[in-house]
Protein backbone atom coordinates (compact mmCIF):
# COMPACT_ATOMS: atom_id res chain seq x y z
CA UNK A 1 0.00 0.00 0.00
CA UNK A 2 1.91 3.64 -1.03
CA UNK A 3 0.14 6.67 -0.80
CA UNK A 4 0.82 10.75 -1.29
CA UNK A 5 -0.78 13.21 1.24
CA UNK A 6 -0.16 16.58 1.10
CA UNK A 7 -2.70 18.66 2.87
CA UNK A 8 -2.09 19.20 6.47
CA UNK A 9 -5.46 17.76 7.43
CA UNK A 10 -3.81 14.22 5.90
CA UNK A 11 -7.26 12.68 4.96
CA UNK A 12 -5.23 9.93 1.95
CA UNK A 13 -3.08 9.28 4.77
CA UNK A 14 -5.95 8.54 7.28
CA UNK A 15 -7.65 6.21 4.76
CA UNK A 16 -4.47 4.91 3.70
CA UNK A 17 -4.00 3.65 6.95
CA UNK A 18 -7.63 1.91 7.27
CA UNK A 19 -7.27 0.37 3.90
CA UNK A 20 -3.56 -1.03 5.13
CA UNK A 21 -5.14 -2.29 7.66
CA UNK A 22 -8.06 -3.79 6.07
CA UNK A 23 -5.75 -5.66 3.93
CA UNK A 24 -3.14 -6.54 5.91
CA UNK A 25 -1.03 -4.70 3.90
CA UNK A 26 2.54 -2.86 4.21
CA UNK A 27 2.23 0.87 3.96
CA UNK A 28 4.44 3.09 2.11
CA UNK A 29 4.06 6.87 2.34
CA UNK A 30 5.46 8.82 -0.89
CA UNK A 31 7.17 11.68 0.58
CA UNK A 32 8.70 14.60 -2.15
CA UNK A 33 12.13 15.30 -2.08
CA UNK A 34 10.75 18.68 -1.58
CA UNK A 35 8.01 19.05 0.75
CA UNK A 36 4.49 20.96 -0.20
CA UNK A 37 3.79 24.19 1.27
CA UNK A 38 0.34 25.49 1.75
CA UNK A 39 1.38 28.02 -1.39
CA UNK A 40 2.45 25.43 -3.52
CA UNK A 41 -0.60 23.49 -2.80
CA UNK A 42 -2.67 26.78 -4.00
CA UNK A 43 -5.08 25.70 -6.80
CA UNK A 44 -6.23 29.52 -7.28
CA UNK A 45 -2.41 30.36 -7.70
CA UNK A 46 -1.56 29.85 -11.19
CA UNK A 47 1.92 29.57 -10.37
CA UNK A 48 1.86 27.63 -7.85
CA UNK A 49 3.75 24.34 -7.65
CA UNK A 50 1.36 22.22 -7.67
CA UNK A 51 -0.79 23.85 -11.00
CA UNK A 52 2.71 24.18 -12.49
CA UNK A 53 2.84 20.39 -12.56
CA UNK A 54 -0.04 19.50 -13.01
CA UNK A 55 -0.45 21.53 -16.56
CA UNK A 56 2.57 19.70 -17.44
CA UNK A 57 1.99 16.40 -18.24
CA UNK A 58 5.79 15.06 -17.95
CA UNK A 59 6.39 16.98 -14.61
CA UNK A 60 7.91 14.37 -11.84
CA UNK A 61 8.49 15.57 -8.96
CA UNK A 62 11.29 13.75 -7.29
CA UNK A 63 10.21 11.10 -4.10
CA UNK A 64 12.08 10.97 -1.18
CA UNK A 65 12.80 7.14 -0.75
CA UNK A 66 11.73 3.86 -3.01
CA UNK A 67 9.86 1.16 -1.54
CA UNK A 68 12.03 -1.64 -0.44
CA UNK A 69 11.79 -5.64 -2.26
CA UNK A 70 9.51 -3.96 -4.69
CA UNK A 71 9.71 -7.45 -6.29
CA UNK A 72 8.06 -9.00 -3.52
CA UNK A 73 4.61 -7.32 -3.70
CA UNK A 74 2.03 -8.80 -6.78
CA UNK A 75 -0.68 -6.01 -5.45
CA UNK A 76 0.21 -2.62 -5.05
CA UNK A 77 -2.91 -0.05 -3.62
CA UNK A 78 -1.74 3.06 -4.80
CA UNK A 79 -3.36 5.98 -3.14
CA UNK A 80 -3.66 10.02 -3.60
CA UNK A 81 -5.73 13.26 -3.29
CA UNK A 82 -7.24 14.37 -6.75
CA UNK A 83 -5.97 17.20 -8.09
CA UNK A 84 -6.83 18.68 -11.71
CA UNK A 85 -9.23 15.52 -12.37
CA UNK A 86 -6.23 13.33 -11.79
CA UNK A 87 -3.31 12.38 -9.80
CA UNK A 88 -0.69 14.36 -8.62
CA UNK A 89 2.42 13.83 -11.10
CA UNK A 90 4.04 12.81 -7.89
CA UNK A 91 2.60 9.16 -8.18
CA UNK A 92 3.90 8.76 -12.06
CA UNK A 93 6.99 9.53 -10.57
CA UNK A 94 6.62 6.79 -7.73
CA UNK A 95 5.16 4.28 -10.36
CA UNK A 96 8.10 4.95 -12.86
CA UNK A 97 10.58 3.98 -10.53
CA UNK A 98 9.53 0.16 -10.35
CA UNK A 99 9.21 -2.81 -13.19
CA UNK A 100 5.75 -3.27 -12.48
CA UNK A 101 4.92 -5.56 -15.75
CA UNK A 102 2.47 -8.37 -14.33
CA UNK A 103 2.02 -6.68 -10.45
CA UNK A 104 -1.69 -5.34 -10.05
CA UNK A 105 -2.30 -2.15 -9.29
CA UNK A 106 -5.57 -0.69 -7.72
CA UNK A 107 -5.17 2.85 -7.43
CA UNK A 108 -7.88 5.05 -4.71
CA UNK A 109 -8.07 8.44 -3.89
CA UNK A 110 -9.67 11.20 -1.51
CA UNK A 111 -11.28 13.85 -2.74
CA UNK A 112 -13.13 17.57 -2.11
CA UNK A 113 -15.53 16.79 -4.87
CA UNK A 114 -14.78 15.14 -7.91
CA UNK A 115 -14.42 11.39 -8.68
CA UNK A 116 -11.77 9.38 -9.92
CA UNK A 117 -12.26 10.74 -13.45
CA UNK A 118 -9.45 9.18 -15.73
CA UNK A 119 -6.66 9.15 -12.95
CA UNK A 120 -6.50 5.46 -13.22
CA UNK A 121 -6.38 5.52 -17.23
CA UNK A 122 -4.21 7.93 -17.11
CA UNK A 123 -1.54 6.27 -15.08
CA UNK A 124 -1.84 3.31 -16.24
CA UNK A 125 -0.94 4.55 -19.74
CA UNK A 126 1.87 6.96 -18.98
CA UNK A 127 3.10 5.22 -15.84
CA UNK A 128 2.62 1.79 -16.13
CA UNK A 129 1.37 0.22 -19.43
CA UNK A 130 2.74 -3.36 -18.35
CA UNK A 131 0.86 -3.77 -14.59
CA UNK A 132 -2.72 -5.32 -14.52
CA UNK A 133 -4.91 -2.17 -13.12
CA UNK A 134 -8.15 -2.69 -11.17
CA UNK A 135 -10.09 0.56 -12.40
CA UNK A 136 -11.24 2.79 -12.22
CA UNK A 137 -10.73 2.77 -8.38
CA UNK A 138 -12.14 4.24 -5.61
CA UNK A 139 -13.05 7.08 -4.38
CA UNK A 140 -12.80 6.58 -0.32
CA UNK A 141 -13.88 9.73 1.66
CA UNK A 142 -14.69 10.59 5.01
CA UNK A 143 -12.00 7.70 6.16
CA UNK A 144 -14.86 4.82 6.12
CA UNK A 145 -14.35 2.05 8.60
CA UNK A 146 -12.68 -1.10 8.13
CA UNK A 147 -15.26 -3.15 7.58
CA UNK A 148 -16.82 -1.43 4.86
CA UNK A 149 -12.88 -1.29 2.96
CA UNK A 150 -12.79 -5.00 3.54
CA UNK A 151 -16.19 -5.49 1.85
CA UNK A 152 -14.69 -3.04 -1.34
CA UNK A 153 -11.85 -5.07 -1.45
CA UNK A 154 -13.93 -8.39 -1.64
CA UNK A 155 -15.73 -6.89 -5.18
CA UNK A 156 -12.23 -6.04 -6.51
CA UNK A 157 -11.88 -10.19 -7.03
Amino acid sequence: MAYFSASNEHVTAQVAKTLAEATDADLFEIVPEQIYTAEDLDWNNKKSRSTVEMHDSTARPAVASKVENMDQYTTIYVGFPIWWYTAPRIINTFLEQYDLKGKTIIPFATSGGSGMGKSGEDLKKASAPDANWILPGEVLNGNPPVDSLKAWVATLK
